[in-house]
Formats: C-alpha cells, structure tokens, sequence
C-alpha cells in the first residue's frame, strides 16, 4: 500500500499545533525536571533542621533559591530567543518541572498554619511575607544576573 509523503509532515504539524499541555514530550519533560526537583528538595529537607524554633529554614532557602533560579533561566532562554525548540524544552524542564517541584509555597503555607496553631502567628505572618517579598527580590534578582551574563551573547 502507498503512503502518502506529506502524511509525516501534516501529522508533525497537527501535533505542534496541539497546546503545549497535549503534546506528550511536554508533558514528559515536565515530569522528568519535577522528580530531579523534588528529590532535591526532599535532600534539603532532609539534611537541614526543619524549624529553628519557629521558621522553617530549609523551605525558607528552597523557595528564595528557586526563585532566583527560576528567575535567572526564563531571563537568559529570553534573551537567547522565542519560547521554541530546545528553548521551550529547557523551560520545560528545568523551569516548569525542576523550579516548580523544588519551590514549595504550599508548604510554606502549610508552615505558616501550623505555626499560627502552636500559638506563633506573628511569627508565621512574618515568614509568609518575608518568604514571599524575598522570593519576588530573588526572581528579580536573578533576572538582573541573567540580563549581565547575556548582554554580550546578543
């Protein structure tokens, strides 16, 4: 039986027309940087003691360092071109997945409501505004550091 020679190509098409959250390589890498991101979390969380007394420094770091990071990688795939290609799959990976496996604000919430019940809750006010306040500083940061590094690749 003949086969038709742009069927290849029409099928390639309609799969990259596909929203980004249909395509099963997205889905994959997303999955793939989320399991690296949670296991390092999850050795962070391990070797660095919970709470001292009252903050959790290991979520506190994670979340600040995540979103420097996070911050830094979307500014220097950015700067080297459109969201596509090896571009799109990095952000995929290492962004999406990894960043968003390795950052925990729902922890940091969960956190803040246990403190808030162990009779802590300016305590826990303070570590959910500081975490959030210096997480948007370190993201910007990271932008800031992406944008130098970068400036001479354009």
């Amino acid at each position: 039986m003949p086969t038709d020679p742009d069927a290849r190509r029409i099928t390639a098409t309609a799969a990259s027309l596909r929203p980004l959250h249909r395509q099963p390589l997205a889905l994959l890498l997303v999955f793939a940087g989320g399991v690296v991101g949670t296991l390092a979390r999850h050795a962070i969380e391990t070797a660095v003691p919970h709470r001292t007394p009252d903050w959790p420094v290991a979520t506190f770091a994670i979340n600040v360092v995540g979103a420097f990071v996070l911050g830094s990688l979307l500014e220097a795939l950015a700067r080297r071109g459109p969201d596509a290609g090896v571009r799109q799959r990095l952000r995929l990976l290492a962004g999406t997945g990894f960043c968003g496996a390795f950052t925990t604000y729902s922890t940091l919430a969960l956190e803040a409501v246990i403190s808030t019940r162990d009779g802590h809750a300016v305590t826990a006010v303070l570590y959910g505004i500081v975490s959030v306040v210096l997480g948007a500083l370190a993201a910007w940061a990271g932008i800031a550091v992406a944008s130098r590094r970068n400036r001479g690749t354009q």
